[in-house]
């Protein structure tokens, strides 16, 4: 799902208004292409298979559990038929099957109402999100991302990140969040579309 055109475009113009730097990323990146996904427990679920992989490995890894699954689809319901063993066969980790089922049992039993995250605001989302294990602030701002679609949000933890605003400002080092409040500042309210392109620009830097 995509996000809404005219907000893209007023996020667009304010970034290329505000900061040159990042008129330069947009104009060499071209259009912004984010999606969203509405479906938040896959969502959550692949976030936690991501942890600490390369992205190769996860995707590799997550095209194996959904296998796994067909011809249903990847669940609460069905993640808790799961066993760690049957989980390990696709090639995820034992605690990372212990969170997935941690992630599962919260959202059976209701603890966890994941349809009704939207009504809340970006730090009460976190604040429930960060209670299932294995899931950090980290992957909590990629799901008000991704998943949410909320506009403002810098996950300033994120390598990928950090390293495009090293190469971009030229800076020494790795920048940390104190670094990056100065260079964020100009961004809000659209953290989020500045860090999308933030993102691609190290794409571009790596070649993928």
């Amino acid at each position: 799902m995509s996000f809404d055109p005219k907000v893209v475009r007023k996020a667009v113009t304010h970034l290329r208004t505000t900061d040159p730097i990042m008129r330069d990323v947009i104009d060499r990146m071209g259009p912004f292409r984010m999606q969203r996904s509405r479906r938040y427990f896959q969502a959550l679920t692949r976030a936690i298979v991501a942890q600490q992989i390369s992205s190769k490995a996860a995707t590799s890894i997550w095209r194996r559990l959904r296998e796994s699954v067909r011809p249903g689809h990847i669940t609460a319901e069905t993640i808790a038929r799961m066993s760690v063993d049957q989980l390990r066969a696709s090639g995820i980790s034992p605690q990372k099957a212990a969170y997935m089922h941690d992630l599962a049992a919260r959202v059976q039993s209701g603890t966890l109402k994941l349809n009704r995250l939207s009504q809340h605001a970006d730090e009460r989302v976190i604040e429930q999100l960060v209670e299932v294990k294995g899931i950090g602030l980290w992957t909590a701002q990629m799901f008000l991302m991704f998943s949410l679609g909320r506009l403002d949000v810098f996950p300033h933890g994120d390598l990928g990140i950090r390293t495009a605003i090293r190469n971009l400002y030229g800076l020494s080092d790795l920048p940390d969040q104190k670094t990056c409040v100065p260079i964020v500042k100009p961004w809000r309210p659209y953290a989020t579309v500045a860090s999308w392109y933030l993102w691609r620009s190290t794409d571009e830097d790596d070649s993928w």
